[in-house]
């Protein structure tokens, strides 16, 4: 058994720091990397790819909407489909540049905040992320929440994806994951996130907030960069995994 861990990182902006990217460089095995527009700037994109090298970590692009006083969770809706795609690419095509230039490369594509939510509740956005993902360059992996309409039309693109599971929040009974605004959302307690990891890995279900359990084929595991214990959170989930006999590696 095997599984990847992945965290949000390179969301500093100018002297503005955020997160525990050096710490957390030690624990996972894949990045994804803020591109300049929830969070993120050239400087941080390039010294996140650097560290990534260093340390073997999987190099990855994190698209969010143009909301860095937001930090990509506010929803933005009436974006007509074709601004979408020039936002999703620039992103990417932005990493990729940076990268390139690093001599490394870009591996997948993860989309922020609540650009991703929004996707997994509705099949015909996340047709179009996926889609455009996918028709710009179907070598990259895309990151999808599992079992939502994210990995519905990852499917059905054909398309290589990775079915996420969030170490650190709270399920609804669909499946998508409880909103920031509910007092409940963010599991803080480095313990019942690795149980709950465990868990999930085992059994191949999550239980929502409500006990429902919601089935699930994850391929890779999110620990938020900016969540106060994400450092914890990551270690004990990478120990009890390593515990259990399960492989925490890049996925494929």
């Amino acid at each position: 058994m095997k599984i990847d861990l992945n965290a949000d990182l390179g969301e500093s902006f100018g002297p503005w720091k955020m997160g525990h990217d050096d710490a957390l460089l030690q624990t996972v095995t894949s990045a994804n990397i803020a591109c300049g527009f929830h969070a993120g700037d050239p400087l941080h994109m390039e010294t996140t790819v650097i560290a990534c090298d260093k340390n073997k970590v999987g190099i990855g692009a994190h698209p969010g909407f143009g909301d860095l006083s937001g930090f990509g969770r506010y929803e933005i809706k009436g974006i007509p489909p074709e601004q979408l795609r020039s936002m999703v690419i620039y992103q990417i095509g932005a990493l990729q540049a940076i990268a390139r230039f690093r001599g490394q490369a870009v591996r997948h594509v993860k989309m922020h905040g609540a650009l991703a939510n929004m996707a997994s509740r509705d099949l015909s956005l996340a047709e179009l992320l996926v889609g455009t993902v996918h028709d710009y360059d179907p070598s990259l992996t895309l990151i999808v929440i599992a079992s939502t309409c994210l990995e519905q039309a990852a499917l059905s693109a054909e398309a290589k994806y990775a079915a996420e599971i969030f170490a650190d929040r709270a399920y609804e009974d669909d499946g998508t994951l409880v909103s920031r605004h509910e007092p409940d959302a963010l599991i803080r307690d480095p313990q019942i996130c690795a149980d709950n990891i465990l868990r999930a890995v085992e059994t191949g279900t999550l239980t929502s907030r409500n006990g429902v359990k919601v089935k699930v084929n994850a391929s890779t595991i999110c620990v938020h960069g900016d969540t106060p214990e994400a450092v914890q959170i990551a270690a004990a989930v990478r120990n009890r995994l390593d515990q259990a006999g399960v492989s925490v590696r890049q996925f494929e």
